[in-house]
């Protein structure tokens, strides 16, 4: 029974320490969700930059894992190349060390836990504030007294249950000075870490089991271990990349290989990279305990392989991109930002789905110029050829509507700012209306196809003008909208868009009024009117969900969504 009590202690300890580094890395994220935004994009320039912005990103967030997936995030969205990718991937690798050397300097010499609990006072009403960021400052105080109480009840858990002796008994049985052993503990710390999904909580087990003087785990066996965790780390960005695009898949695979060669480099020169990192910490840094040898050790292996792949960033990015070539596919039947699982945070969430409305308007844009070109098109092949393709975008857009709302939804679900929440319900108006611009341009299709298939009639050449005149208008006010559906509010001038709107109304009744006396003057007959009618009113009405896009971006309400879902202009 007392065993079974100390193993779920074990777990339990893990699990707060696991907890307290998630939540205080969250606490952090949202803290500074966009000045991180702003570092990662402005200060990637050059490969020198994106070293450095991924050690201060990792060192301020204590986790390479949230790093690297937020690089992938990134990446995925576009507003990262793959060759910065990989230079803050490596700043990443660097930047994690910090946590080793916290956790030498006082997690198992002070009693750290007994100054958590009354940090645990201070956080508590942070918590319950009402401003945001005073919110993340106390999730952030959380998660660092929790991740220091885990790691002190791992270490009494450990001790009652004699993993020590465990461990020791163990070892017995394999060679001590076999390089086959070192590389059983690279594979160990490969696979520990890949379970956990946390090089940290393995790199913390690992400084524990050496602090304990097990015989048979030495320190080159603990730096065998810390370098499979290097390996095991990248399994987080690599499962984040499973459901995102190609260049995201790149970056991940980019990280891998980084660390993988790394480990390859240290084994060939194993025992001496142990004795000069010993010699270094005995006779530069003055000696200390023992665990600053394996944290100094884990610093060597990143730094050392930053500086010698720096300068191969280029080569790196041919490499992933010959191993993973780029998908001949017809893209307008995915998602391309949003994949709806593992990727990003919360806040980065919104950047990915305002890159993905950005090109759901891209193919609202592309399927509307399907139009003309189906008026111009008198071979019966070719018109039904191209009105099953926009009946085919139709279902696209009904399609992303569904997946961008489902995702915006999820996200919500977090805790936000004021600002982002106003930014999704922007968002999930803007796709709402997009949508309808879809079902539109696939009503002026149907028009013309009910037109071919049930009048004899063609429309006259003044009809054929003023439907072409009509459509220029419209594709003028769908312009105007792909300019202002990124912008934010303060920059969104719609005065604009309000003129084209006005104009288009105008038109619509300037057209209505003409129609019917040129059928009662007997021009055409009245069927072949009706299609004219209906064509052009299609436009003004979609030319009303143009102008909800443009409001909705401007932070308005929709003042054209009821009269044109009625019919109305």
């Amino acid at each position: 029974m007392e065993l079974i009590v100390n193993i779920f202690s074990l777990v339990g300890a893990l699990a707060l320490f696991l907890y307290g580094m998630k939540t205080m890395s969250e606490g952090l994220e949202k803290f500074a969700g966009d000045r991180l935004r702003s570092i990662l994009a402005a200060m990637t320039k050059n490969r020198v930059m994106g070293v450095m912005t991924g050690i201060l990103i990792t060192a301020l967030i204590q986790s390479s894992s949230a790093t690297t997936v937020m690089v992938v995030s990134f990446v995925n969205a576009g507003l990262m190349t793959l060759a910065q990718s990989i230079g803050v991937i490596m700043g990443a690798n660097i930047g994690t060390t910090v946590t080793a050397w916290i956790i030498s300097a006082v997690g198992f010499k002070v009693n750290i836990a007994a100054f958590a609990i009354p940090l645990l006072a201070i956080g508590m009403p942070l918590m319950f504030s009402g401003k945001g960021n005073r919110k993340s400052i106390g999730e952030f105080i959380f998660g660092f007294s929790f991740l220091f109480m885990g790691l002190a009840y791992l270490q009494e858990a450990a001790n009652a249950m004699n993993i020590g002796d465990m461990v020791a008994g163990l070892l017995a049985h394999v060679p001590q000075d076999s390089f086959f052993t070192i590389l059983l503990f690279v594979i160990v710390g490969a696979l520990v870490t890949m379970i956990v999904q946390a090089s940290a909580a393995t790199m913390a087990i690992t400084l524990m089991l050496f602090g304990m003087n097990i015989p048979g785990f030495g320190f080159e066996q603990a730096a065998a271990l810390a370098m499979g965790q290097n390996i095991g780390t990248t399994i987080t960005a690599f499962m984040a990349s499973l459901t995102a695009n190609t260049q995201a898949r790149r970056a991940a695979l980019a990280h891998m290989f980084f660390n993988v060669f790394g480990v390859v480099l240290f084994l060939i020169v194993f025992y001496p990279a142990c004795n000069v990192v010993s010699w270094f910490v005995d006779n530069v840094m003055g000696g200390g305990n023992d665990l600053f040898k394996l944290s100094a050790f884990h610093t060597a292996f990143n730094v050392i392989n930053t500086l010698l792949l720096i300068g191969f960033v280029r080569q790196i990015e041919v490499l992933v991109c010959k191993l993973l070539p780029m998908k001949a596919q017809d893209e307008d039947h995915r998602l391309r930002f949003i994949t709806g699982g593992l990727l990003s945070t919360a806040e980065l969430s919104i950047i990915e789905a305002q890159k993905e409305i950005h090109l759901f308007a891209e193919r609202c844009l592309r399927m509307f110029g399907f139009v003309p070109e189906l008026m111009e098109t008198h071979d019966e092949a070719a018109f039904s050829k191209l009105f099953s393709r926009i009946g085919k975008y139709e279902k696209i857009t009904d399609s992303m509507e569904m997946e961008i709302a489902g995702y915006l939804n999820k996200v919500s679900e977090g805790r936000l700012s004021d600002a982002s929440k106003s930014q999704i319900q922007k968002m999930l108006r803007q796709i709402t209306e997009l949508e309808s611009i879809g079902d539109s341009v696939y009503n002026l299709g149907r028009t013309l196809n009910r037109h071919r298939m049930h009048c004899q009639d063609d429309f006259t050449p003044e009809q054929t003008q003023h439907m072409m005149t009509m459509l220029h208008l419209v594709e003028g006010a769908l312009d105007e909208m792909m300019k202002r559906i990124d912008l934010p509010i303060s920059q969104t001038n719609i005065t604009k868009s309000i003129n084209i709107e006005h104009e288009i109304n105008n038109y619509r009744k300037q057209l209505l009024n003409q129609n019917l006396n040129d059928v009662n003057g007997g021009l055409y007959s009245y069927q072949l009117g009706v299609f004219y009618v209906d064509f052009i009113s299609e436009c003004e009405r979609l030319a009303d969900y143009v102008m909800n896009v443009v409001q909705a971006g401007k932070g308005l309400n929709n003042d054209f969504g009821e009269s044109a879902r009625n019919g109305q202009g």
